[in-house]
């Protein structure tokens, strides 16, 4: 293996190519750009059509879950008519044989079975977590309510549709339902992977869309006219839109795991590690670790750069716009997912847009910005404790996405020969990637040179 990936690297100044093609990002972006334009002018758009009703930006919260559909339908619209992804081999789909309506019904009933249970499971969790039914998790809760009743009825042509089509129709669905029902024998590791995935999309798909209507109502609402001569409001905006973005288009990869588009759920991540590192980054763990609970708060007693370089215009806008680069670093590589985006999950490889320079885009990109953004080695109260106190834990920080990054890595590498090409390819030719494997290389101690018998 290692040969062979020597021998790409040598004759390749390219990297592998990729699982998603940067058309798909790109028309889903456009498509909420279009919507965005649309909210923020509605009150023009009204009087234009004569529409009842008040004249306002549509800033709420439905309006931000309405994005989505302008984000994910030309996103479905490239990667079928475009890319064709629905033929490509990974789907697991032969669409020239399908079977007779009805053939694999024992099949489908218990898959069917698997994931009705699976949601009920799921429901039963959410009930019980008390951090679900407070502040903003509050209108994920409510969407998800109603979302249950059209997946409950929909799941059944859909099964059933998917099974004819299906090369191995017998998935990590059927073998949680033939678990259940005890009249087959079935794969525990199956199992285990079909509960991964669905734990992920449960936990990650209700907490993004909890975060969608805050910034989605400050980008609507926000007007530009009366913060344009002012660099840190336009920073600040500038950095929200880019959020809005990510949230957006990285909520759409959580929902639309659809293995027609090539989108499904290959395997979670088997490592206990890498859950620990993830999930230590978002809520209610992050809240303990990360947030309030101070074990890691690294901005106590910090004015960040708005106050720091006040007084001084031209760094302030330069400090503005280091901080959209930086931010539209991390909101292109999640844009350059498509309709894949989620943490601890293999759906494909990435190998163009950042993840060209570098491995880790977005890790790189969201630690350079919390330490441009709060600057936590300055402090207010003068005091050299809480400076050197934030530093470290900012650091702490940045040690736990570097653990999230190599977990993923040893993830995708166990799963997939063309990322472990492409890893090796970052190692020779990233822009980034491939001076830091340099220096690493000369801080490694070397072993003993064992001499090699003469052939």
């Amino acid at each position: 293996m290692a040969l062979a990936m020597s021998a790409y690297q040598a004759k390749s100044s390219n990297p592998p190519a990729s699982d998603v093609s940067s058309g798909v990002g790109l028309s889903g972006l456009l498509g909420l750009f279009l919507w965005i334009f649309f909210c923020r002018n509605y009150p023009a758009f009204a009087d234009m059509l004569n529409l009842p009703g008040p004249r306002e930006p549509l800033s709420g919260p439905y309006a931000a879950l309405a994005a989505m559909a302008f984000s994910v339908i030309p996103m479905v619209a490239w990667s079928l008519l475009v890319d064709k992804v629905h033929r490509r081999p990974s789907t697991g789909i032969n669409w020239d044989n399908p079977r007779p309506w009805g053939k694999d019904i024992d099949v489908t009933v218990t898959k069917i079975a698997g994931l009705w249970a699976t949601w009920a499971i799921i429901g039963c969790l959410y009930c019980l977590a008390r951090w679900y039914w407070n502040g903003q998790y509050l209108f994920a809760m409510n969407v998800l309510g109603y979302a249950i009743i059209p997946m409950v009825v929909l799941s059944v042509p859909y099964v059933m549709w998917l099974d004819r089509v299906m090369v191995n129709p017998r998935d990590h669905a059927w073998h949680f339902g033939a678990m259940l029902m005890g009249r087959e024998a079935y794969d525990p590791e199956e199992v285990k992977k079909h509960w991964r995935a669905w734990i992920i999309k449960a936990f990650f798909g209700a907490f993004m869309i909890s975060i969608l209507p805050g910034g989605f109502s400050f980008i609507v609402s926000t007007d530009f006219s009366e913060i344009s001569n002012d660099p840190v409001r336009v920073g600040l905006f500038l950095t929200g839109l880019l959020f809005v973005i990510d949230v957006q288009i990285g909520t759409v990869g959580y929902l639309v795991t659809m293995r027609p588009l090539d989108a499904h759920i290959r395997s979670g991540n088997p490592f206990l590690a890498g859950w620990l590192a993830a999930l230590m980054c978002y809520p209610p763990f992050g809240w303990v670790i990360l947030g309030n609970g101070d074990v890691l708060s690294y901005e106590h007693n910090v004015a960040g750069w708005g106050v720091w370089l006040s007084g001084n215009t031209a760094l302030l806008w330069i400090w503005a716009g280091l901080l959209v680069v930086l931010t539209g670093i991390y909101a292109w590589a999640t844009v350059a997912f498509g309709i894949r985006f989620s943490n601890l999950t293999y759906r494909g490889v990435l190998t163009n847009g950042p993840y060209r320079f570098t491995r880790h885009p977005a890790y790189l990109s969201k630690n350079l910005f919390w330490w441009c953004s709060v600057m936590p080695f300055l402090v207010t109260n003068g005091s050299a404790t809480d400076a050197i106190r934030n530093t470290f834990f900012l650091l702490c920080v940045n040690a736990i996405y570097f653990w999230r990054a190599k977990t993923e890595e040893a993830h995708l590498l166990a799963e997939d020969p063309k990322y472990r090409e492409y890893h090796a390819w970052m190692d020779q030719h990233g822009l980034l990637t491939r001076p830091l494997t340099a220096l690493k290389r000369r801080l490694r101690p070397r072993g003993p040179v064992v001499a090699q018998p003469a052939e």
